[in-house]
């Protein structure tokens, strides 16, 4: 995620702030928090709950020992594909390239029974360059195995799933990163 290459961090993390900043919110879920990439853009004046979800449970030992003292922070492991996600729901919940890898199964399910009555649910998808892989080339060999468990998301049927689903677009913004692709940040609110 940080390699030149591919250097998405830095913009998962701008998109996660916009959402932030967009919402305001008391309480925020992040689906697939990895090492808390973007915990750092939470203001605790504001957001008192944080729920941090990711399958890997050495990415939370990784974001809670970067993020310690971050208040209101919970970590939770579980599979989003394949649990039932039991825990109060939240105001926002954001989900950065997790569809691609999760699917939009169970995975969706869970985001959307996170969200809170009057709440918002915040996604980033991959768009594809023209010329560029699905997976970029970021050197590392251990991340190429997981090009074939990684599957672009039609942001239109997206968007169309969730407008069935009570969920309608608010903002919606394209960020470009290395290798001609971007990112699209969707933000949706229970209507």
């Amino acid at each position: 995620m940080t390699s030149a290459a591919v250097d998405q961090a830095a913009a998962l993390s701008e998109l996660f702030a916009e959402a932030l900043k967009l919402r305001g919110p008391e309480s925020v879920a992040i689906l697939g928090v990895a090492g808390g990439n973007g915990l750092e853009r939470i203001d605790s004046s504001c957001t008192h709950r944080i729920v941090g979800i990711d399958l890997n449970p050495d990415y939370l030992q990784a974001a809670q020992a970067r993020f310690s003292a971050l208040p209101g922070l919970e970590l939770h492991a579980i599979d989003l594909s394949h649990a039932k996600v039991s825990l109060e729901p939240v105001a926002l919940v954001h989900a950065a390239l997790i569809f691609e890898h999760a699917g939009t199964g169970g995975c969706l399910e869970n985001a959307l029974a996170l969200v809170t009555h009057n709440g918002a649910f915040s996604v980033v998808l991959q768009i594809p360059g023209e010329t560029s892989a699905n997976v970029g080339d970021s050197g590392v060999e251990s991340v190429k195995k997981f090009a074939g468990h990684f599957s672009l998301i039609d942001r239109d049927e997206f968007t169309k799933t969730l407008a069935r689903r009570g969920f309608e677009l608010s903002h919606e913004k394209l960020h470009p990163v290395p290798a001609g692709k971007q990112l699209w940040l969707g933000v949706f609110v229970r209507s």
